[in-house]
């Protein structure tokens, strides 16, 4: 059993004084089977109106406004998660089990791509010929690792409006890009695929409660008798490092910070830092 420590800073500077602003946060971890939230709040400033809900995609979300004149807006998202051991996995399901039309009902939107994660006819022809050798677990597996060993991991190369098939084209993205190309690449096949948002602790031997510099992180995960996380970035299963705040179609499903402002933004500073409790 793992617990971490997570806070999410985000600052925005205005180019010039904004009147009013309007936004959802989705910074706050899911509680799940694995993943226990121990606290978990949102600080926001400056604020004049919150509300939380529950999205579509059963996401923890604080929307929130900004009714005054301000330059900056500063949003904190800190939790405390507790992440338990992965159980032995449930027995794999077999192409005719994904194939059959009442599975496809089930499930249909984790099956059909966006503009923003089609994969390229390069990548959904190589992973066909891989699934008439494999099982859909193991096809899986292998297009998360062909990704990464095709692909660089290059920070700024993209952005969030980034294509999955244009960061193809350049053999570079960010977690983001892994994550959606995996994502629609596999839904080309029919196995089921979800894009997750989240969190990662990424030095594995840091010591009981070392502050690092962690990240805001995307992977995903494939239905093959159940969900399975795997993160192409780095090329390693989900475990105990990643905690999950999102599970959703793509990146603007499930964006850690959205919203409309009467002005524009002058700078954006974004830090995550991980604490390893136990």
């Amino acid at each position: 059993m793992t617990t971490l420590r997570i806070e999410h800073r985000n600052h925005f500077r205005y180019a010039a004084e904004a009147p009013s602003s309007y936004n959802e946060a989705r910074l706050t971890p899911a509680w799940l089977p694995r993943q226990r939230v121990l606290d978990s709040r949102i600080d926001i400033s400056p604020v004049s109106w919150s509300h939380g809900y529950r999205d579509y995609w059963e996401c923890d979300v604080l929307a929130f406004e900004v009714l005054q004149p301000h330059q900056t807006l500063t949003v904190v998202g800190s939790s405390l998660v507790e992440i338990l051991p992965q159980q032995p996995r449930a027995e794999k399901a077999s192409w005719d089990t994904l194939q059959g039309p009442k599975f496809k009902d089930l499930l249909c939107e984790y099956l059909d791509s966006s503009p923003m994660t089609a994969p390229p006819e390069e990548l959904a022809e190589y992973a066909a010929d891989v699934a008439t050798k494999l099982s859909p677990d193991a096809t899986a597996r292998a297009v998360c690792e062909h990704l990464h060993d095709q692909m660089k991991y290059v920070p700024g190369s993209t952005t969030v409006h980034t294509a999955a098939i244009d960061a193809w084209e350049a053999r570079s993205g960010v977690c983001q890009d892994f994550a959606q190309l995996a994502a629609g690449t596999l839904r080309a096949v029919g196995i089921p695929a979800r894009y997750v948002s989240g969190y990662l602790h990424p030095k594995r031997d840091a010591e009981i409660g070392e502050t690092v510099q962690g990240e805001s992180h995307a992977w995903v995960e494939w239905w093959a008798g159940e969900w399975i996380g795997f993160d192409p970035t780095n090329d390693r299963e989900v475990g105990d490092h990643h905690v999950i705040v999102g599970r959703a179609r793509e990146y603007r499903d499930v964006r850690p910070l959205s919203g409309v402002v009467a002005g524009s933004t002058e700078h954006l500073d974004v830090t995550v830092s991980v604490t390893q409790v136990s």
